[in-house]
């Protein structure tokens, strides 16, 4: 599914380079639930930033279903995060004055699917991401912080992308309700998805079933974990 060959990314200011990746080399398997973990600046927002197909190596080859991404034009990465790319993001980014369906739906309307098929496709999305069907009408607003998350959960499912990649999914969420997520993302796994976590804590890192290890921009350890 994912295969990186030794990604590495210089961000520049002026005269000054920054080396944020530093060689990584990794892959994962289609329906593999893995966590890439890492502290503040490790690196590991700029690799999911490239995995999302939301930035560039400046050297390296990251391969998504065996096409190399990195050499793809900004028109072919809009349609690899359209087409290829499920997000969940820690906070939430749902409409604050569109329904739940709405929401869910957004991305069938760029992709331009029939208005009848898109409700059809939402409604399952949200069923998948264990969203009770009596909140389908409500504003955004008026959900909670974990009914929010199914949302997002739901909205990334929606296009059945090849990829999940949740960043940080829990961070805004109290403990209970971020574990009633997590079991959300093993739940979706079970089922086949192909899901990446990005987090900073281990007890989140751990409802995965491999850990990547991310530190000053190389990865230390790649393990298995009890799950």
């Amino acid at each position: 599914m994912i295969k990186c060959e030794n990604l590495t990314k210089v961000y520049k200011n002026g005269d000054e380079e920054t080396l944020v990746l530093k060689g990584l080399t990794f892959s994962i398997a289609e329906s593999e639930f893995v966590a890439i973990m890492g502290p503040s600046g490790s690196g590991k927002s700029t690799l999911m930033h490239i995995l999302g197909a939301l930035d560039s190596p400046t050297s390296g080859k990251y391969f998504l279903d065996n096409k190399d991404v990195s050499k793809f034009s900004d028109d072919e990465l809009a349609d690899i995060r359209k087409d290829k790319i499920g997000f969940v993001f820690q906070a939430f980014n749902l409409l604050p004055r569109a329904d739940v369906l709405r929401n869910v739906a957004l991305p069938l309307m760029y992709a331009e699917v029939e208005k009848g098929r898109r409700e059809q496709m939402a409604k399952k999305a949200l069923l998948a991401a264990g969203m009770d069907e009596s909140r389908f009408k409500h504003l955004s607003n008026q959900l909670s912080g974990g009914q929010m998350q199914r949302v997002a959960i739901a909205r990334a499912l929606v296009n059945d992308p090849a990829i999940i990649l949740a960043d940080e999914p829990t961070g805004n969420l109290d403990t209970k309700t971020g574990e009633v997520v997590l079991k959300t993302f093993e739940e979706l796994n079970e089922k086949g998805h192909t899901i990446v976590l990005i987090t900073h804590e281990l007890d989140v890192a751990m409802h995965a079933k491999r850990i990547l290890h991310i530190r000053d921009g190389q990865i230390i350890k790649d393990e298995r974990t009890r799950r």
